[in-house]
């Protein structure tokens, strides 16, 4: 994992895309984009908007869905709701959710 210092979210925390109208949970936090030249246009072309790789970008399970997303900052904001997500994946990377957050695993020793 990278550092935080510029993100607007943290890791367990609950967010909504504001393009593709889909609410989510961080899992991950890149402090700029870290995917690939090919990846970044490819996707770049299907939002017509393109996000900048110097802004922390976010891995995100995606609600009822199963899929993983990695979004730029500028494409989330807090989501409203405060309810848990169902993703197949939640119980690898969190131990339970508690006032609109999901409670991460300690795994380093």
């Amino acid at each position: 994992m990278t550092t935080q210092q510029n993100a607007n979210f943290a890791i367990g925390q609950l967010i909504h895309h504001r393009l593709f109208d889909y609410r989510g949970v961080v899992v991950d936090v890149d402090a700029q984009f870290q995917g690939s030249e090919e990846w970044y246009e490819r996707h770049s072309n299907a939002s017509k908007d393109t996000p900048p790789k110097d802004e922390p970008w976010y891995h995100v399970l995606i609600d009822e869905e199963g899929h993983v997303a990695y979004v730029a900052q500028r494409n989330l904001e807090p989501d409203n709701l405060k309810a848990p997500v169902e993703h197949p994946l939640l119980n690898n990377f969190f131990k339970g959710f508690k006032a609109g957050q999901y409670q991460t695993r300690h795994t380093l020793n």
